[in-house]
C-alpha cells in the first residue's frame, strides 16, 4: 500500500508540474509568486523564499530574476539593512495569479465534502510536517497560529510578534511567516 501511496503522490505532483508549464511560467516561478502573495513582510525576502522552496540560493536567484524581467515582482532595499532586499508582487504579478494552474485543482477539491477536505488537509499536513522535520526544514505557517503571536485585546491594539518584537496588523496575522513555530494552543489552519 505504501508503494501505491507514494506513486499516487508522485503522479499528483507531476500533474501539478505539467499544468504549471502551460502558462509561460515554470513551476518554481508559480511557487514563488504564490509564496510572495501569501507571505508577511518579514518573509518576503530572497532568503525567506529560499527556505520555503528548499532550493539553492542560485536557483532562487535565477527564479527571482526571471520574475523581475517579466514584470511580475519588484525588488527594493530593505529599510535599515544595506544588503537586504524586499520582494513584492507587482500589479501584473497579482494579475498573473488569477490564471494560477492550481485553481483547477482547487475546483476538483471543492467537489469533495467538507469532511473529506478537512480529513485530507489534516492527513497531508501531518505528512508534510513529518517530511519537513526529517529534513530539518522550516514549517512556515500563519502568524495567528504561531507560538510567538500575541493577540490584541478586543482589537484595541495591533497584534504583536513576541519573537521579532514587531506589531502585526489583522492582515499581517493572516499571512505566512518564515519564523513560524507551531503553537501548542492551536493547530495550524488552512
Amino acid at each position: 500500500m505504501t508503494n501505491t501511496l507514494s506513486r499516487l503522490i508522485e503522479r499528483l505532483g507531476r500533474i501539478v508540474q505539467n499544468d504549471a508549464h502551460s502558462f509561460g511560467l515554470k513551476p518554481t516561478q508559480w511557487e514563488a509568486l504564490r509564496f510572495l502573495n501569501s507571505a508577511n513582510r518579514f518573509s518576503r525576502t530572497p532568503s525567506g523564499l529560499t527556505i520555503y522552496l528548499g532550493m539553492t540560493k542560485g536557483t532562487v536567484s535565477q527564479t527571482l530574476s526571471a520574475l523581475e524581467r517579466k514584470g511580475l515582482i519588484s525588488k527594493t532595499k530593505a529599510a535599515g539593512d544595506k544588503r537586504g532586499v524586499m520582494l513584492d508582487m507587482t500589479p501584473l504579478g497579482k494579475q498573473a495569479l488569477k490564471a494560477d494552474p492550481l485553481k483547477t485543482i482547487e475546483e476538483d477539491l471543492d467537489r469533495l465534502t467538507q469532511r473529506e477536505r478537512d480529513e485530507l488537509f489534516a492527513l497531508l499536513s501531518k505528512f508534510l510536517k513529518a517530511m519537513l522535520a526529517r529534513r530539518d526544514s522550516a514549517q512556515f505557517g500563519q502568524c495567528r497560529d504561531c507560538m510567538h503571536f500575541v493577540s490584541s485585546q478586543k482589537g484595541a491594539l495591533p497584534h504583536f510578534c513576541a519573537l521579532l518584537a514587531e506589531p502585526l496588523s489583522g492582515a499581517d496575522s493572516e499571512l505566512m511567516c518564515v519564523e513560524y513555530s507551531a503553537s501548542e494552543r492551536q493547530a495550524p489552519r488552512s
